[in-house]
């Protein structure tokens, strides 16, 4: 914990050579260097590897077949004319090859879903974690801002109460409100700290960083609306979030598997060319064979009870995923919605009342116009309101970046 509170201490304090980054550039990074998304794209080549596997024809195979024992003359390896060579080619019917193709190539396009909702989960994580550190920050600048007249307003009260012209229980009174910011301070500092090695571990930027938002490019992306109604957002979500398209196309990939199956119980046919020097009825002739499998019972039926369980499965869990995507869109909608007009609500007269009511509270207080418990309730009422504004102007960002990553498309003007 001491580590984690001086590493803190730290970064909050400028100790090391930071670098500044845009959200942009932060986003640039991630698809650059992050490793767990760079490792899944591996799941794309295996995919491609499984395409070509399943092209591949069955190797033929050869056969020799000569003498090794002559019981007669009693040697060993007396090959003699009764020689003979055969090769035979497996040949697939029933379309089992062009199945077990397209089912590979099923599972490439799942794989590819898999990579996009991956990409935009992280992607989600890396906004998020930008914005909150973002917001966080300017939390610290107010905090320190009030302590910065605090700290020196008590050091002024420890004078006058050495003097004995003010009484101990007002400095200890000054005193906790000061502790009290530097708790609230300190815990605020460890969420960052937390969250910059999150912004490390997604970017893959070894250096110091800092997040950097223009003031008047967060104002405009907490006023973003979203463009459509709740009912069109729901569709959007339907036609372009990865995790429903991937269980819609695991439902067609279970299809692939189930035509595959039942095609293996056709049976193959062997051909080829087996030539005999002397066993036949001419010398050095050349036969042709044929071989099939006689289809007393189908040897595959229980895969094919299996697959057809599988395509069954996939068609509920892709009802299932229906409507947990519209469930969830609307809790992210109603959670932006609500986000949003509770800070929207506020007017910036309002706001601006607030700064200056604290302004004039400090001078009214230094001139002895206000009390001290005057004073250090509004303080606390002070720090407790610029703090949930900033808390309710984070969550506005956090929860539209949430809806983004159900709806997957543009939804915000």
């Amino acid at each position: 914990m001491n580590r984690l509170i001086f590493l803190g201490l730290l970064i909050s304090s400028g100790a090391f050579a930071q670098q500044k980054i845009a959200i942009n550039e932060a986003e640039e990074a991630f698809v650059k260097n992050n490793l767990q998304l760079l490792a899944q794209q591996y799941n794309i080549s295996i995919a491609d590897a499984d395409i070509i596997q399943a092209k591949i024809w069955n190797l033929p195979e050869a056969s020799f077949q000569a003498n090794v024992y002559n019981p007669e003359d009693k040697k060993i390896f007396d090959v003699g004319p009764s020689k003979s060579f055969a090769v035979q080619q497996l040949f697939l019917l029933g379309g089992k090859r062009k199945n077990e193709v397209e089912f590979a190539k099923s599972n490439k396009e799942l794989a590819q879903l898999q990579l996009k909702q991956l990409l935009v989960d992280l992607k989600t994580k890396l906004r998020e974690t930008f914005y909150s550190i973002y917001f966080d920050q300017k939390k610290l600048v107010n905090i320190d801002k009030q302590l910065n007249f605090l700290t020196d307003l008590v050091k002024a009260y420890k004078v006058q109460t050495a003097k004995g012209n003010i009484a101990l229980k007002d400095e200890v009174r000054l005193q906790a409100i000061v502790l009290d910011l530097n708790n609230e301070k300190l815990q605020i500092r460890n969420s960052i700290s937390s969250q910059l090695q999150d912004l490390h571990t997604l970017t893959g930027i070894s250096g110091e960083i800092a997040p950097e938002v223009n003031d008047d490019e967060a104002d405009t992306t907490i006023r973003k609306q979203t463009l459509n109604s709740l009912d069109e957002i729901k569709q959007k979500a339907l036609e372009n979030n990865a995790d429903y398209l991937y269980v819609q196309k695991a439902v067609e990939s279970s299809k692939s598997y189930y035509n595959w199956q039942k095609s293996l119980n056709i049976p193959d046919v062997t051909g080829g060319l087996q030539w005999n020097q002397s066993n036949g009825i001419f010398k050095n002739e050349v036969n042709f064979t044929v071989g099939i499998p006689i289809p007393l019972w189908k040897q595959n039926e229980g895969n094919v009870q299996k697959a057809k369980t599988l395509i069954d499965q996939s068609q509920k869990n892709s009802e299932f995923k229906k409507l947990e995507v519209e469930s969830n869109v609307t809790a992210a909608y109603q959670t932006w919605q609500n986000n949003y007009d509770a800070y929207f609500n506020i007017q910036q007269k309002d706001l601006n009342n607030l700064e200056a009511v604290y302004k004039g509270m400090q001078d009214n207080f230094r001139k002895g116009n206000v009390t001290l418990i005057d004073f250090t309730d509004f303080t606390n009422s002070y720090k407790e309101t610029v703090l949930k504004i900033n808390e309710m102007q984070k969550q506005i960002v956090i929860s539209a970046e949430e809806l983004n990553q159900l709806v997957q498309t543009p939804i915000f003007n």
